[in-house]
């Protein structure tokens, strides 16, 4: 997962480092040829390394034939530091905008984290030999910035069971087709079965030809009701079906599947936005895909406008060698990323972690 991603930025901290060490190696080597000594030598068990301009300047004197033994240091006692220049941070941000670019970060995300990277490591000291991991490290902090902490939906639906109202928990899903909207709300729903949650399904997309079919069949599979209604009905009444037939029968939550509108057919958010106001959820989930790149971000963005948005599912991340848009998501709409699908059975879904998805990336 994240490969070409994780690969890149690998690659890219490489050359940050690279490009601080070259010169000085360079000079070094020589200096050292000039003057016909070594670079680095041993005596005994000990590592030393001459002081190349002092050598080069006592060697130039004449008649002077003996090197004094003060011009060798031991290499431990050396401590190398380096710092980057705003010119030369400027010459590889360039490169590090069109990386996470290729891998699905937004152009405003993608400049908020060179914007933050450039002030956290222009002019300050690095040991040379940490420098690599001290970028890591810095990147990781502004990924961890970005990515809002996942709240337990499990734990939630839990307390408002204990609630003497004896009231469900509404979920209402979103998201255009294609994505894997209902089969999430179908792997959702084995995940409550599992924690003891009883739940039903409101086949609310009376839209899209054999969405109901398609429900109804995961509904058979895992043993859960699916309430209803004809191609054509009201979507708001399917769901508000589906609520009063969980408020009956003690059901703890309520999942609603609703049509994969287009994010820019605002007839169709207007109906979403309706179902929303008969429903009066307690958690509006957008499901989007992790491989459709920045199309996400208006996909999610109008469905935030129309009703609030409070979570956001990604499927397919188990296909996903990029990374990018859950950071895209995680900046633009300031909401958790709740789960990661990952295939396409019931059980192929899992809660997101922020610290495994920076592992993931290679960081």
């Amino acid at each position: 997962m994240f490969n070409r991603l994780k690969e890149k930025l690998k690659n890219w901290t490489k050359k940050v480092v690279e490009s601080k060490e070259k010169p000085a190696k360079q000079k070094k080597e020589k200096l050292a040829k000039e003057i016909k000594v070594p670079i680095k030598f041993n005596i005994g068990m000990e590592q030393f390394q001459p002081d190349l301009e002092q050598i080069k300047e006592i060697s130039e004197k004449k008649g002077e034939k003996e090197i004094p033994l003060g011009v060798f240091k031991r290499i431990k006692f050396k401590v190398s530091k380096v710092k980057i220049s705003e010119k030369e941070f400027e010459v590889y941000a360039e490169e590090l905008e069109m990386l996470l670019l290729e891998n699905n970060v937004a152009l405003e995300v993608t400049d908020k984290m060179i914007k933050e990277l450039k002030e956290e490591i222009i002019g300050k000291e690095f040991l040379k030999k940490e420098i690599e991991q001290e970028i890591k490290d810095i990147f990781k902090n502004i990924i961890r910035k970005i990515l809002i902490e996942p709240f337990n939906i499990i734990e939630k639906i839990k307390e408002k069971s204990l609630d003497q109202s004896k009231e469900p928990y509404i979920i209402l899903f979103c998201g255009i087709n294609g994505t894997g909207k209902t089969t999430t709300i179908a792997k959702i729903a084995e995940h409550l079965k599992k924690k003891n949650l009883s739940c039903v399904l409101a086949a609310a997309d009376t839209f899209r030809a054999a969405s109901i079919e398609q429900i109804k069949k995961h509904g058979e599979k895992l043993n859960i009701k699916v309430i209803a209604q004809d191609y054509g009905s009201d979507p708001a009444a399917v769901s508000f079906d589906a609520i009063n037939y969980a408020k009956k029968n003690l059901i703890n939550c309520v999942l609603i599947d609703t049509a994969g509108r287009m994010h820019t057919a605002k007839n169709l958010l207007k109906e979403i936005e309706k179902i929303s106001k008969v429903s009066k959820p307690d958690l509006k989930i957008f499901v989007g895909e992790s491989l459709t790149g920045n199309d996400i971000i208006e996909q999610v963005k109008s469905f935030d406008w129309a009703i609030g948005i409070d979570g956001i599912i990604l499927t397919k991340a188990d296909i996903d060698e990029k990374g990018g848009t859950a950071l895209s998501v995680g900046e633009i709409t300031k909401k958790p990323i709740l789960y990661l699908g990952t295939g396409q059975e019931y059980n192929a879904i899992e809660p997101f972690d922020k610290e495994k998805f920076i592992k993931r990336l290679g960081l």
